[in-house]
């Protein structure tokens, strides 16, 4: 080989050396510049704008990132924050420079319409929080702006188009337009209705929304414009609605509403459920208006019977052995009724070997109140056969719903009952 091809060798070799050296120095510039708009970025999202160093946080997260949209915002944001003109003014400025450098970002354009409105310049912020809406129409959090911006600036109609809007998709921003509009129309109803989309998943809401303010027939009445689907759809809902409308103690339509989640299929309005105890007592997780036990006293047993019964195939058995609490409430059933309105309760009982101071007997009580309306005789002691307990009672006008039990009349603290009673047919009706 030739002096003249070594020299060719040695430059090819160098020129390629200083093509990987310049490669490489480029590749270092651009990942420090890349790591540096990502560091800027970074510092400026973790920073809080009422952080006492933010100041500081944000001019060197300027630095490391001057072309990033979010380092411009944070300075933005620490020069709202300070009430004055000059700071206001500086604002601005700085949020109308977050949007140049990223104009197809809806959040900016929110940030400067929010800036426009602090600087009293409403035409601006309107037309910012407009364009907001456009870049992102299927939002909801544009929709919110828009709408809180027209409220303020009492333009109820078109705030409400907005807030319309926003409770089709977004079941956070959903409630909240309905707590504003509730507020604002003073819980009016009719006005709040008209300011909802025209949905089922909004209406399911809605009627969540009504139940938990107690407003339990415009709760119905908004759950039953939904069809089957729809319902079926939201079984979390009427669950909820249900069992909050029944602690409220709004029976009847906590009843519709049992029904409707397929519970208590049997039980209607001004009737005893199961009177005659044909079909057992289940859980009393399971029912709302049947019959329900406590069964934590193993001195107290109630169980179908079949072998004595007043009609039908069963009767209810209650076994006392020696139970000597001073009060018993059990076997107990809610029955929704009307208000102001008499009724008579009619039932069998037989007893047998019914040995106490202190027996059983039945109760009404108002279930709205907790207040006693009436009680039956206490039954006899000793053994007799089936005989009917009849109780005539008037409810109170505050009065939808009653609840039949079984108590004993107080006979002191250490009064014992044995003994067996069979309850069976028990019927609830209205007088006038």
């Amino acid at each position: 080989m030739t002096n003249a091809d070594l020299a060719m060798i040695d430059s090819k070799a160098l020129t390629a050396r200083v093509v990987l050296v310049a490669a490489i120095v480029v590749a270092l510039v651009f990942g420090w510049v890349a790591v540096r708009r990502q560091l800027g970025g970074m510092i400026a999202e973790l920073t809080a704008a009422n952080d006492p160093n933010a100041a500081m946080a944000a001019d060197i997260a300027r630095s490391m990132a001057p072309s990033d949209p979010i380092t411009m915002w944070l300075k933005a944001t620490i020069e709202k924050n300070v009430f004055s003109p000059e700071r206001t003014a500086a604002a601005v400025k700085m949020f109308e420079d977050t949007v140049r450098l990223s104009p197809y970002d809806f959040r900016w354009w929110i940030e400067l319409g929010r800036a426009y409105e602090q600087a009293d310049m409403p035409e601006r912020a309107e037309a910012a929080l407009k364009r907001a809406t456009e870049l992102a129409p299927t939002y909801t959090f544009p929709r919110w702006q828009l709408g809180n911006f027209y409220l303020r600036q009492d333009r109820s109609d078109e705030a409400f188009v907005q807030f319309k809007i926003a409770t089709e998709n977004n079941q956070t921003y959903r409630e909240q337009v309905f707590s504003l509009a509730w507020d604002y129309f003073e819980k009016d109803t009719a006005k709040l209705e008209q300011v909802i989309a025209d949905k089922p998943d909004v209406y399911a809401s809605l009627a969540l929304f009504y139940g938990a303010r107690g407003l339990a027939a415009d709760s119905l009445r908004i759950w039953n414009k939904l069809d089957d689907a729809s319902k079926a759809a939201h079984p979390q809902y009427i669950a909820v609605i249900a069992q909050g409308l029944y602690e409220k103690r709004h029976f009847p339509q906590a009843l519709e509403f049992a029904k409707q989640l397929g519970m208590d299929l049997d039980a209607m309005p001004n009737a005893i459920t199961n009177g005659g105890f044909e079909h057992g007592i289940g859980d009393e997780k399971e029912t709302r208006f049947g019959w329900k036990l406590f069964r934590t006293d193993n001195k107290f047993d109630a169980s179908g019977d079949t072998t004595i019964k007043h009609s039908g195939v069963r009767s209810l058995k209650i076994n006392f052995r020696k139970f000597n609490k001073p009060e018993l409430s059990n076997v107990w059933q809610n029955v929704v009724v009307e208000p102001g309105r008499s009724y008579k309760l009619t039932a069998w009982v037989r007893t047998e070997n019914l040995r106490s101071g202190g027996n059983p007997q039945l109760q009404i009580l108002n279930a709205n109140d907790d207040k006693v309306l009436t009680n039956s005789a206490a039954f006899a002691n000793g053994t007799n056969d089936w005989q009917l307990v009849t109780i005539d009672f008037t409810t109170p006008e505050n009065c939808n719903g009653i609840v039949v039990r079984t108590v004993r009349s107080f006979c002191g603290e250490d009064c014992p009952i044995v003994g067996t009673i069979w309850y069976d047919d028990f019927e609830l009706k209205k007088l006038n």
